[in-house]
């Protein structure tokens, strides 16, 4: 079968043709109809896979202290080995797709052959003709609902988890920063929730695509108006909560966020940012309320929930 494969040492990406995965306890073989490309972090790890090995440390100082703590409990030597093991592997691409059961082994005997579904998951929702799922990660799409559509389903669910962070009520005033695939879902899901919804992102291209998600107000974040229009937004009050589902190596989305906040008001954190939390003046001052919003939810990185299949 074919599959889309990054080779995370060169950065090189291409079609190859991989044997068809086995199927075993508690997973759903899948054929894909569709799988979704998530912009932001499959182009996040394409360009990090293309970068020298220096880029790759600037890109990702996280790992740099991963291993410089490996370096502290395991020594040099086996911390260059882990190091040239993972450079030297092949990465599977996507985590959100659709398609036709061909076989399961779930432990309910819920899925059969034949059944439309929506498939989750880094490492096995991928860019491939067949993958196997764990049967906790894979739901069956409704009569109604194409399967273009349900390729959205796990971008939907991680919006929906940032959302359900936020604990927005009738006639709240939320601002959402960063208007990219996920912000444009979370501008939709915040609307249906009767909130008044304020974007803000780098795009012009994503302002003009957030007034069709229905955004009431949306700004470029280097508009010299910004800060006035939000104010006379929030009559001067300030957003009831900020959502961040931008994906940015500065700190400024979480900067902003804490300016534009009401008094006692709550950030939530779905994207890739820079985290130097400023404690004075405003977290501080106004006792505002930090949140992760962690992926799709409850359950994510859980092994017993997702490989194990213990819900």
């Amino acid at each position: 079968m074919k599959q889309v494969i990054q080779n995370f040492k060169t950065g090189d990406l291409y079609v190859d043709e991989v044997p068809p995965p086995a199927l075993s306890d508690k997973m759903v073989l899948v054929e894909n109809k569709f799988s979704l490309i998530s912009a932001g972090t499959e182009r996040g790890t394409v360009k990090v896979g293309q970068a020298s090995l220096l880029g790759k440390a600037k890109q990702r100082p996280d790992l740099v202290a991963q291993v410089i703590q490996n370096v502290k409990k395991e020594g040099i030597k086996a911390t260059i080995e882990k190091v040239k093991t993972k450079l030297d592997s092949l990465k599977a691409l996507g985590y959100s797709t659709s398609g036709v059961v061909r076989a399961s082994l779930d432990s309910s005997g819920k899925f059969k052959p034949g059944d439309r579904v929506a498939c989750a998951g880094q490492d096995y929702a991928s860019h491939a003709e067949l993958v196997a799922i764990p049967q906790n990660l894979v739901a069956k799409i409704p009569d109604t609902v194409s399967f273009e559509e349900a390729s959205f389903t796990t971008l939907g669910a991680i919006a929906l988890q940032g959302v359900r962070q936020a604990e927005p009520r009738l006639g709240d005033k939320v601002c959402v920063i960063g208007l990219g695939l996920l912000g444009q879902l979370t501008v939709q899901l915040l609307k249906a929730n009767g909130c008044q919804v304020f974007g803000v992102d780098l795009s012009a291209h994503l302002i003009d695509l957030a007034f069709q998600s229905g955004v009431d107000k949306a700004m470029l974040r280097n508009d010299v108006n910004l800060q006035t229009a939000i104010s006379n937004f929030t009559n001067g009050q300030g957003f009831d909560s900020v959502i961040i589902t931008a994906a940015a190596p500065t700190n400024d989305p979480i900067e902003l966020s804490a300016v534009i906040s009401r008094k006692k008001g709550k950030v939530i954190v779905v994207g890739a940012v820079k985290m130097d939390v400023p404690r004075d003046p405003d977290f501080y001052r106004k006792e505002l309320e930090l949140r992760m919003s962690c992926s799709y939810g409850p359950g994510r990185h859980d092994t017993t929930y997702e490989e194990d299949g213990h819900d």
